[in-house]
């Protein structure tokens, strides 16, 4: 049954996906063994974009329709963070409002088995640091749209080097403007082009410790 599902979401068969949803339901598999199969396509899906084969709108697209297929459950995106592969903090940085690109960011990352912790836009990075605290997180996203908002995205890593954290997580920057060079001036651990990259990004960090 979940092969069926999983199948119809790496195919991009909306209308399929969401009747192999509730067909399982019905069978009575758990919602976790349906969010499984899900995810479990996902992953192919961001294998087939890393390989050329699919491209960005496949990939905003497959998590449009996972979050619709959630929605069937009765779930929403948060339900799929199970966090069985870590804590992802994420939000668009201090003096920049954009989140769109975050947005499919979070998707993708908890489609993927993360946990994540949105912080929402214009987001101070004292709210970062007590965010990732308070969610023991290893992974801290920060995402922007304007080049003005580079020296916010520098105060915050700054800032959990000043408590004594930097060693403790890794910070990922992304955005239209981020690059591998910009990570690598502001001091972060790298750069998520795409959110597929910040997937394997964040699997990196909590998979083999910190970047």
């Amino acid at each position: 049954m979940t092969e069926t599902l999983t199948t119809a979401l790496i195919e991009m068969r909306e209308d399929d996906v969401l009747a192999a949803v509730r067909a399982a339901t019905e069978a009575g598999t758990s919602p976790a063994g349906i969010i499984a199969g899900l995810q479990a396509g996902m992953k192919t899906i961001g294998d087939k974009y890393e390989a050329g084969e699919y491209f960005l709108s496949e990939l905003i697209m497959s998590a449009e329709i996972f979050k619709r297929a959630l929605a069937e459950l009765g779930l929403d995106q948060s339900a799929a963070g199970t966090g069985t592969r870590g804590t992802v903090i994420l939000g668009t940085v201090h003096t920049d409002i954009h989140d769109i690109g975050k947005n499919i960011v979070a998707s993708v990352l908890s489609a993927n088995g993360f946990k994540v912790v949105d912080l929402g836009v214009d987001v101070p990075a004292q709210r970062f640091l007590d965010a990732a605290r308070e969610n023991d997180a290893r992974v801290i996203g920060l995402s922007c749209l304007l080049t003005t908002a580079f020296p916010a995205m520098r105060e915050t890593i700054a800032t959990f080097a000043a408590a004594g954290l930097r060693d403790q997580v890794s910070i990922i920057i992304g955005g239209g403007p981020v690059n591998a060079d910009l990570a690598l001036q502001l001091g972060a651990d790298g750069a998520g082009i795409s959110a597929q990259e910040a997937v394997i990004l964040a699997a990196k960090a909590v998979e083999g410790g910190v970047a």
